[in-house]
């Protein structure tokens, strides 16, 4: 597994400056006015820096930039990056400008000069996000990690702010280690088993066998599991740092460790990116470690559905009809739409054992939803406005792409069978708001509920601000987040 960038924090001294080897990083505002560390920069590199400030090349500058001056005159440091940033930025401006220095880095140590710069430890967060690399299964030998060293005249105060941030940062880089795994790796076993090494963060964890599953009804999860000869699991994870009578939130993911669509088949072409399909169980898994790490105040349960989809002589066909174990029967017209099977009974037992005050489902589940909104944006569909609300906003502030879809009963008409309760699929129309109404149907009454589509988002083909290409970890800020605005 991959490990964070270390960041470490240390008083302010512009004398550090001249001897730091690797990079050395200073901070300049748009209006070009210069800090105590930025004169120290110019006047070690006789002049450079001003000399870049006055040329036609900066006046052309937006915030987050980042321009770099290889091999400075009078400083032992590789280079000399100068990062654009206002002097009271907000949130997203300063972990984009960090995301910006980190892409640059290439595993150097990093001296930022942050003096006395409001927001230093969200630049820290974007750079422990941006700095992510999966190189687990490259035979080459592992290049060294720099340290990135952020000089603060409020360093202590610095560093007890970007504590929980880091917790976070590392509840994301699990969730991309998840994802960007293989399939031949991060078999349900396997998942499974680094849940389990979570108890040593403080977690509760319990791993639900098939036998266990059988008993308690779960047909429709292991109907999808059944063509496979890797066993189905469901890992329930439990965080009480609440109070002993609060019900707790509950994050409940697809963990689809590789999907070829069953008896439906998908075809040959990208389906090798389909051990993503676990999507939803990673940002599961790295919430619910970022919450042990930061030591959350809030009680949160977390379940991941383990399965992975395969054709074989045991396999679901289409046309089968299977029970639920909320009791409902469901015609499976496409073994393709196996998330949901997956989810139903995951949701339906959460509801059943925990009675959770909200409940959130996490899915790569529909090629739709990309359709929809492309790879900026996961889609949210909800039964409760307020519930929903704070999710969008929490998602808004930690700069994660989130649009709310419609349901409706018009689109629940599109799942009727001749033959059972339901069908598995609605046709080609709106086929992420029939999945999302599929889902609707095993949410009480009164449960406020949300659901993740993710599965443009979940993992990209090109880099984002916050990450290199592959995983995005995309849903562990935002849920980490709503957890720290309305549940602590």
């Amino acid at each position: 597994m991959s490990s964070l960038v270390p960041i470490r924090f240390q008083p302010f001294d512009t004398d550090t400056m001249a001897q730091a080897e690797g990079r050395v990083a200073v901070i300049i505002p748009t209006d070009g006015k210069m800090s105590p560390a930025v004169r120290r920069a110019n006047r070690l590199t006789r002049g450079a820096v001003a000399r870049l400030v006055e040329s036609p090349r900066f006046e052309k500058v937006k915030t987050g930039d980042v321009i770099s001056m290889a091999w400075p005159a009078g400083m032992a440091a590789e280079s000399l990056d100068i990062v654009i940033l206002p002097r009271r930025p907000d949130a997203v401006e300063a972990r984009k400008a960090g995301a910006a220095l980190a892409k640059l880095t290439g595993g150097k140590d990093v001296l930022v000069m942050a003096g006395n710069q409001v927001r230093a430890e969200d630049l820290a967060m974007g750079i422990a996000l941006r700095s992510y690399d999966f190189d687990a299964h490259k035979t080459k030998e592992a290049e060294e990690t720099g340290t990135v060293i952020i000089s603060h005249q409020k360093a202590d105060e610095v560093e007890a702010a970007f504590a929980p941030k880091y917790a976070v940062a590392d509840g994301v880089r699990m969730t991309r280690d998840l994802t960007n795994e293989p399939a031949n790796v991060l078999t349900t076993n396997e998942f499974a088993d680094r849940l389990v090494e979570m108890k040593e963060l403080g977690l509760e964890v319990e791993v639900l066998e098939e036998d266990k599953l059988a008993e308690l009804g779960m047909r429709t999860l292991l109907s999808v599991g059944q063509g496979s000869d890797s066993p189905s699991k469901v890992v329930v994870m439990q965080w009480n740092g609440g109070d002993k009578d609060d019900a707790p939130l509950a994050l409940i993911g697809k963990g689809v460790v590789f999907d070829t669509g069953g008896i439906s088949l998908k075809p040959a072409g990208g389906m090798e990116d389909m051990t993503m399909d676990m999507g939803g169980a990673g940002v599961v898994a790295g919430t619910m470690r970022a919450l042990a790490k930061r030591k959350a105040k809030a009680n949160v349960v977390g379940l991941v559905g383990l399965v992975e989809n395969m054709p074989s002589g045991n396999a679901t066909r289409p046309g089968d009809v299977v029970k639920s174990m909320k009791g409902d029967t469901v015609e499976i017209i496409n073994t393709d739409a196996e998330g949901r099977l997956v989810l139903c009974d995951v949701m339906w037992y959460t509801q059943e054992r925990f009675k959770p005050v909200g409940m959130i489902d996490l899915a790569t589940l529909t090629g739709a939803i990309i359709i929809g909104l492309g790879h900026e944006n996961a889609g949210v569909f909800s039964n409760n406005d307020t519930f929903c609300d704070a999710f969008l906003k929490s998602a808004k502030a930690e700069d994660e792409g989130a649009w709310r879809m419609p349901l409706g009963d018009a689109y629940d008409k599109q799942l009727k069978s001749r033959i059972a309760d339901m069908k598995n699929v609605g046709g080609r129309p709106a086929g992420s708001i029939t999945a999302a109404q599929f889902l609707q149907r095993f949410v009480k009454e009164d449960v406020p509920w949300i659901h993740l589509d993710i599965a443009g988002v979940a993992s990209v083909s090109s880099e984002t601000s916050y990450a290199p290409k592959g995983a995005t970890g995309w849903g562990v800020r935002a849920l980490s987040r709503l957890v720290q605005d309305h549940f602590e």
